[in-house]
């Protein structure tokens, strides 16, 4: 395999001259590209958790890797929509057949759900009000269920991103209660209509973006999540925002970008899969054939920026941190996947 490419291999062409050592050369006119060892690891990590993800869905043992750091530490799934959270937003708050499915409806229930991105906030309002809906929905009578669950000391927000409070733009002392009248504004503002006209991806997002607290990586996974639902029907491919973990993912991979972009560079992999899975004689399983996307890709860099973090201490990036916070635990609960019907995956599932 050539190991030294020109920087046209973004678009397809390549020249090459061989190079001793790990990684390769991407050059363009003003400035080479260079990789750290962490780039072949992005991709051997991403075979590796794959293989695993395919293993615990055969009903394989623990552990399911020879890997000792992806056994003991927990890491997301490579495809962002076969994790646990995106499969029950995807199965039983977008595609439920028992809720109404305009899109009005259906938009008030996603960000319903991931503004707090926890399947027990969801089922607890399920048991206080029924699945919500657009219609039944109360602010006084559901910001008093999640004010009670707090105080009992239940945890209604999940970790995975940092949710700002929302109390300059909204007024209200609990971020929930703030985040329940950002929901309003949404949907007050007949966003769902706008989505429906936006063009492109990039203009679906820019709608997203514009309501209070929602930065761009926020409003970039809840695009998303939207972009599962009905309501649009954009490629994944189209178009990718880095989140801070993937950042510090991608400066431990590169030491030199050749003023590519995080974005480009993010595009880059996702267009390289196939030559670097087999550069490195890696079999990589697919999901039942759909490549990985721009959103898979940026996932990776988070997760490869925590993996290399125990795999290869001595390369920092522009992060100081130096553990993995979760360990890993299995979860017994076992998931029927299925995904948005769009993608025409699920008649492959076995």
């Amino acid at each position: 395999m050539n190991r030294k490419q020109n920087f046209s291999t973004i678009t397809g062409s390549s020249s090459s001259s061989p190079k001793k050592g790990s990684g390769f050369t991407i050059h363009n006119p003003i400035s080479p590209a260079r990789v750290t060892e962490v780039y072949d690891s992005y991709w051997k990590f991403a075979t590796i958790r794959q293989d695993v993800f395919f293993s615990r869905l055969e009903n394989g043992s623990y552990p399911w890797s020879s890997d000792p750091i992806i056994n003991k530490y927990r890491f997301t799934n490579v495809y962002r929509a076969a994790d646990r959270v995106s499969q029950y937003l995807i199965k039983n708050v977008i595609y439920n057949d028992d809720l109404p499915n305009s899109p009005i409806e259906v938009l008030f229930r996603i960000f319903l759900f991931k503004l707090f991105n926890k399947i027990d906030t969801w089922e607890l309002l399920c048991e206080k009000v029924g699945c919500p809906t657009l219609e039944g929905y109360n602010f006084k009578y559901y910001d008093e269920i999640l004010t009670t669950a707090m105080a009992t000391g239940k945890k209604i927000y999940s970790a995975a991103y940092i949710m700002p409070s929302g109390q300059s733009q909204f007024g209200h002392k609990r971020k929930h209660s703030n985040h329940l009248k950002l929901i309003e504004l949404i949907i007050k503002k007949e966003t769902h209509l706008r989505l429906a006209d936006a063009r492109t991806m990039q203009q679906s997002f820019e709608i997203i973006k514009q309501f209070p607290g929602l930065g761009d990586f926020l409003a970039y996974q809840l695009l998303i999540d939207i972009n599962y639902s009905p309501i649009i029907n954009f490629s994944e491919s189209d178009f990718v925002v880095p989140g801070p973990g993937a950042n510090s993912g991608i400066s431990k991979c590169f030491v030199e970008k050749a003023g590519l972009s995080n974005v480009e560079i993010i595009k880059f992999m996702a267009d390289r899969q196939e030559i670097e899975f087999d550069r490195l004689g890696l079999v990589f399983k697919t999901l039942w054939g759909r490549p990985l996307q721009l959103i898979d890709c940026q996932n990776l860099f988070c997760e490869v920026d925590k993996y290399a973090r125990v795999k290869h201490p001595t390369i920092k990036g522009d992060s100081d941190r130096i553990k993995i916070k979760q360990s890993y635990k299995i979860n017994p609960k076992p998931i029927k996947l299925w995904f948005p019907p769009k993608w025409e995956l699920n008649h492959k599932i076995v």
